[in-house]
């Protein structure tokens, strides 16, 4: 075991707890190291559309077989409807039991509604795209132009098409798909270079929020800060657990393997942050590279379970707090324009102020100015919302590969279970190339 201060999880830890300190004994000095964090997370950004485009495009050439891609494809957006309909009505379903904003007593036009800001204008934009809309933006105005505006479901689009094309050409593409092979190698190797700056961005996005907001920023709305972190909880360890538990793995141990990924989108809440090292980690599980590639990042759009869970409690505390009946229809509206809206959150700026504006103004019954209520506190909220999709992403990639037979259960096991595994993984994943090509050894090129 390596010690303790010279492991990412302890820096990472580590720089967790003296940004509090900085925070509480000089807030001042501790805001304006918000740039840290902000830094750390555009420079892990910066490298994610080519990482995605790498280990997808080699993925899906690997597999060697079109049609299992698009089954895997298939059954990951079935999964992702299933459990996130299930998170929306958790939510409906906490907010209506322990009912946090009964009692606040709100009367809707005493509440200034200028804080919003640009939230309700995009909110609108939002809920004026269609079907089509939404089509549309997934199409890049060209092929360059998905990457530099960092799009991830418009860099998957492009990767899926040319990983087809490298298919169906056969060993024409071999020098195409080794240049991608050696590319992925030197990202991810880049990747590691980053990732070690992962403490000094935690320090700096801890230190910001604890000299803004104070230790005791929970308590104006505490109870419903909460109660989203228990319904995440519930909704982790209880259902997500228990999907895993069928495909034949433990929540815990999942947990523990990705902990110093945690630990970084607990500080920095954003789950963004961390996404290449997830692919990597789930990979050295024993995944196959073409599932990993195809499910995580469409998940970071289509999956996102706290985030579901979140929409709907905010919807019905609102709805609570300034005294307006619910009918049982309304209800259900609430879940059916949530499942809609919640599809877009990725990419979005205030991307949960903006789709909980886009629900709340599809539902006339709730006041939109009482998204002035949650502002205070949705920082708070949003390191629970990435946690929680972050795990519900890795979480479906496991389930999907077992439905598919695309993982290697004994090394996932082993990985799991050994810690001293995961270090030597962990330490061979940033010192050399890919040793585990899961396409080739399936039978691919």
């Amino acid at each position: 075991m390596r010690r303790f201060h010279t492991s990412l999880f302890g820096q990472v830890l580590i720089a967790l707890a003296l940004g509090i300190l900085a925070g509480v004994l000089y807030p001042k000095f501790a805001i304006g190291l918000k740039p840290l964090g902000d830094g750390f997370i555009k420079l892990i950004k910066m490298i994610i559309p080519m990482i995605v485009f790498c280990v997808v495009v080699h993925g899906i050439y690997g597999a060697g077989e079109l049609k299992k891609v698009g089954r895997v494809g298939f059954k990951a957006l079935l999964y992702f409807e299933a459990v996130t309909t299930v998170a929306l009505a958790l939510g409906l379903l906490l907010a209506y039991v322990f009912q946090p904003g009964v009692g606040m007593n709100i009367d809707p036009r005493a509440l200034d509604a200028s804080a919003l800001g640009t939230y309700v204008d995009n909110a609108a934009k939002v809920q004026s795209q269609g079907f089509a809309d939404f089509a549309m933006k997934l199409i890049p105005t060209t092929v360059v132009s998905a990457f530099t505006s960092g799009d991830v479901l418009q860099v998957l689009l492009v990767s899926v098409l040319f990983g087809c094309a490298m298919s169906l050409i056969g060993e024409k593409a071999a020098p195409a798909a080794a240049l991608i092979e050696s590319m992925s190698a030197a990202f991810f190797k880049c990747m590691g270079f980053l990732i070690r700056l992962a403490p000094l961005g935690v320090f700096g996005a801890i230190a910001f929020t604890v000299g803004k907001y104070g230790i005791g920023s929970l308590k104006q709305l505490g109870y419903l800060v909460v109660l989203f972190y228990g319904a995440v909880a519930l909704f982790v360890f209880g259902i997500l657990g228990a999907i895993l538990r069928m495909a034949g793995f433990n929540i815990f141990k999942l947990i523990r393997y990705l902990r110093e990924e945690l630990l970084v989108v607990l500080a920095t809440a954003s789950s963004d942050s961390v996404l290449p090292q997830i692919m990597r980690k789930l990979e050295n599980m024993g995944i196959k590279q073409s599932t990993v590639g195809l499910v995580i990042p469409t998940g970071y759009s289509f999956n996102l379970d706290a985030f579901s869970i979140y929409l709907t409690l905010a919807a019905v505390f609102i709805a609570q707090a300034t005294n307006t009946p619910l009918a049982l229809s309304d209800l259900l509206a609430i879940l059916a324009v949530a499942l809609v809206t919640s599809k877009g959150a990725h990419g979005v700026p205030g991307s949960a102020i903006v789709i909980l504006a886009a629900t709340l103004s599809a539902i006339p019954a709730i006041p939109v100015v009482g998204l002035v209520l949650v502002l205070s506190v949705d920082w708070f909220m949003g390191i629970a919302r990435a946690l929680g999709n972050l795990l519900g992403n890795c979480v479906a990639t496991v389930v999907v590969a077992a439905w598919e037979k695309d993982i290697d259960r004994q090394r996932a096991h082993q990985v799991l279970n050994d810690v001293a595994a995961v270090v030597k993984l962990d330490a061979a994943a940033s010192s050399a190339p890919r040793a585990d090509k899961p396409g080739k050894a399936a039978g691919g090129r």
